[in-house]
């Protein structure tokens, strides 16, 4: 469309160049400019050409010459945005393991300290949880290697492995006398990205972590035990992705689901028009209509700006916190064969219902909280932004950067947390609180997509 208007606006200067394109066959008019472009994409590619084999021929040292052509791509996909990637064959099962949030492993999760592996809890139900593998416990050796030398990563990607799998470790625990040697074998684990727990006896606090394959059912799961367990007492649900940085596309919208009976979700646009996609609610209250408050912070990117920006737009939620990550991009795994890892590409931005694109912006939240974060992390505890980003895909001159980050350890200290308390139990009063999906004003009501896209990924 704009290459015609361009040759209309032509024609008011050259009436006789107009004659000469409108009557010239498109075919022959689109099939010169394609071989013009394919012209100068080959000298392109033939400097590409010179320049590895100079590099294999006179580099000081003999080059890996795979490595030099995934430097390549590597390097031309950065050069996009911040979140286009190439990940070779390891990083892209790394990806999916992550994405699945399902693994063969021992169910600990685990942190570095002093060069050593410390354990931070094990999870229940799991090889590590019923071998009696406590927290704080330190493991120097995984079979017959010193943990000391590995990196965090190294050390994790040991422990995990096919189910039904031995591996021996030794634990040192305070307070025994000797190490112990405890054999284990490797079970299928699933992450937790969804944990919940009672509020103040009568709320109901669901905190998600990530968006995998496990996120939606988990927070069903979560939802009908909290329910069994009030009973009538419950008095709303607080969810909290505060520090989420975001995941499964898909995963995000089947969660707002749940808390919506119609309406859009989510928007996401690509290039071209005609890859606009649309996604809505179905039929279905999860939370029959009770109370919601989000929370929200600097750390909170992508699939939980979708959530987050979906409830708000529909009033169905209150957000309580700080402005948000602002990446409002969506990224299409495209697998290269076997062997050959994939591509991470940016393909499309996404909107929320009210049509708003949240790029380099953030979700600003209905009541602004900020946390007293103690001295010495005042430094550490704030989010630059998508904004601050280098190569960021931009969105207008009203770009934001920096949002505090920080969640008090001890919920005693959660300034946030303790607002939502007081809103649902009618201790502050707030416009931006509606009592329940009742007072939902939104009247936006378009079709689900029946084609389902590609696998993406809002993370």
């Amino acid at each position: 469309m704009m290459r015609k208007t361009s040759l209309i606006l032509l024609s008011a200067a050259t009436g006789a160049a107009l004659t000469l394109f409108v009557t010239q066959p498109r075919s022959v008019m689109m099939g010169s400019i394609a071989r013009a472009a394919t012209s100068d994409t080959y000298r392109q590619l033939n400097l590409f050409g010179d320049v590895f084999e100079r590099v294999r021929s006179d580099y000081v040292e003999k080059p890996d010459d795979s490595k030099l052509v995934e430097s390549a791509i590597s390097g031309m996909l950065s050069g996009l945005d911040p979140h286009s990637s190439y990940m070779d064959a390891k990083s892209f099962r790394d990806m999916q393991v992550q994405t699945r949030g399902e693994f063969g492993g021992l169910g600990i999760e685990v942190t570095m300290e002093d060069g050593l592996i410390k354990v931070v809890s094990p999870i229940d139900d799991t090889p590590a949880s019923k071998a009696g593998i406590l927290a704080n416990d330190i493991i120097t050796m995984l079979d017959d290697e010193q943990v000391q030398g590995l990196t965090l990563n190294q050390a994790v990607e040991r422990m995990r492995g096919p189910v039904n799998t031995k591996i021996r470790l030794k634990v040192l625990r305070k307070g025994a006398d000797n190490p112990m040697d405890i054999t284990l074998v490797r079970d299928n684990i699933r992450v937790r990205s969804v944990r919940a727990r009672v509020e103040d006896d009568d709320i109901a606090y669901i905190r998600i972590t990530t968006f995998n394959e496990q996120t939606t059912e988990g927070l069903k799961k979560e939802i009908a035990n909290l329910q069994n367990q009030l009973g009538d007492k419950l008095k709303g649900y607080i969810i909290d992705l505060r520090n989420n940085p975001g995941g499964l596309l898909e995963e995000a919208v089947t969660v707002s689901d749940a808390f919506l009976e119609r309406g859009e979700i989510v928007s996401t646009r690509g290039r071209n028009a005609e890859e606009t996609q649309r996604r809505s609610a179905r039929p279905g209250d999860l939370t029959k209509g009770k109370q919601v408050i989000v929370l929200i912070n600097g750390g909170s990117a992508s699939a939980s700006e979708i959530v987050a920006g979906a409830l708000q737009d529909h009033k169905r939620a209150t957000l309580i916190g700080t402005r948000s990550f602002g990446k409002g991009s969506v990224q299409t795994i495209i697998p290269l064969g076997a062997g050959n890892g994939a591509l991470r590409l940016t393909t499309a931005r996404y909107y929320t219902p009210s049509g708003k694109s949240i790029q380099a912006k953030g979700i600003v939240p209905d009541i602004e909280v900020l946390q007293d974060v103690p001295d010495e992390l005042k430094a550490r505890t704030d989010t630059k932004g998508e904004a601050s980003l280098r190569g960021h895909l931009t969105n207008g001159s009203d770009e934001k950067t920096g949002s505090q980050s920080y969640v008090p350890p001890d919920p005693k200290n959660d300034k946030a947390l303790k607002m939502a308390d007081d809103l649902l139990h009618g201790v502050k009063v707030n416009a931006s609180a509606p009592a329940s999906a009742s007072d939902d004003k939104s009247t936006t009501d378009k079709a689900s997509v029946e084609k389902q896209p590609a696998t993406k990924e809002a993370n």
